[in-house]
This record gives structure tokens, C-alpha cells and sequence, in this order.
């Protein structure tokens, strides 16, 4: 068993936004091409999971929001490497919203899709965890956030 940090898992947060029956997501530029996501990124050095996933909403989609609730917490690799990612997916609250915002590098745009049009372009979606996550929101999941310890 190695202890290299590339064997690791990339710990990731996601947001799932909802305004309207629409789901705030970003198009992004990855290696891939062009993908769909949910306001998503990777948790930082001295940052909790829950600011993390508000950080990454803001950065990447200009809107200012609260996590209300954990929806899941998931493990996906991908098939085209060993990278692994722990994806924590939230659900928050939009408390505003700052349109002359710059988003993060790579970012397209953010855009509001509902459940129909996200399913539709399931082959756009940037993992197969963009629709899990939906689904299990859909669903009713929702852990409070008090389950999360972040211990100093």
C-alpha cells in the first residue's frame, strides 16, 4: 500500500441550489471539454467543509449562500485514472447574489437548469455524481450540518 498523496482521495465539495425548480450549475472548461456541474471544488488547507462549499458557490457562480443541510457524502474514481474524490454535497440557501463578480478560471458561466434539461445532457455532466447528488436532494435527503465535527 503506498502513502503517496496522489494515491489519496481528493476530498470535494458541491452545492445544490434551487430557485424556482432550477438548479444553479456551472459550465467549465476541463480536459474533457466543456462539462456540467454543480458549484463545485476542492477543500482547502484550515478550511471547514461547510465554508468550503459556500467559498466555491460564491467563486465559481457570483451567488452568496448559506448550507443549510448535508444531502450526502460520496466516493467516485474515475475510470480513466485512480484518482479518487469524497464529494460532501450540501444544500444551501442563496442570501444574494453579485453579478459584476469575476468567476474562478475555467468557469463559463452559471446557469439555472431544471431537472428535465439536466437529465437531458447527462453526457455533459462533469461526473456521474452531478446526478446523484440531485436525485438524492429530490429525494428528501438531508443530514444537519451538525453532523459534521470539525475538530481544532
Amino acid at each position: 500500500m503506498s502513502n503517496r498523496d496522489s494515491d489519496r482521495p481528493l476530498v470535494t465539495v458541491a452545492t445544490i441550489v434551487v430557485r424556482d425548480g432550477a438548479f444553479l450549475c456551472v459550465e467549465e472548461e476541463t480536459s474533457a471539454g466543456v462539462r456540467l456541474n454543480q458549484p463545485a471544488g476542492h477543500l482547502e488547507i484550515g478550511e471547514s467543509i461547510v465554508d468550503a462549499a459556500a467559498r466555491e458557490t460564491l467563486e465559481e457562480t457570483a451567488y452568496v449562500v448559506k448550507p443549510v443541510a448535508l444531502v450526502g457524502i460520496y466516493r467516485w474514481q474515475m475510470p480513466s485514472s485512480s484518482t479518487t474524490f469524497v464529494r460532501f454535497a450540501f444544500t444551501a440557501d442563496v442570501l444574494a447574489h453579485e453579478p459584476a463578480r469575476t468567476l474562478d478560471a475555467g468557469i463559463l458561466r452559471a446557469q439555472w437548469l431544471d431537472y428535465d434539461t439536466l437529465r437531458a445532457r447527462s453526457a455533459e455532466h462533469r461526473s456521474p455524481l452531478v446526478m446523484r447528488c440531485i436525485e438524492d436532494y429530490l429525494a428528501g435527503t438531508r443530514m444537519p450540518l451538525s453532523l459534521l465535527t470539525e475538530v481544532a
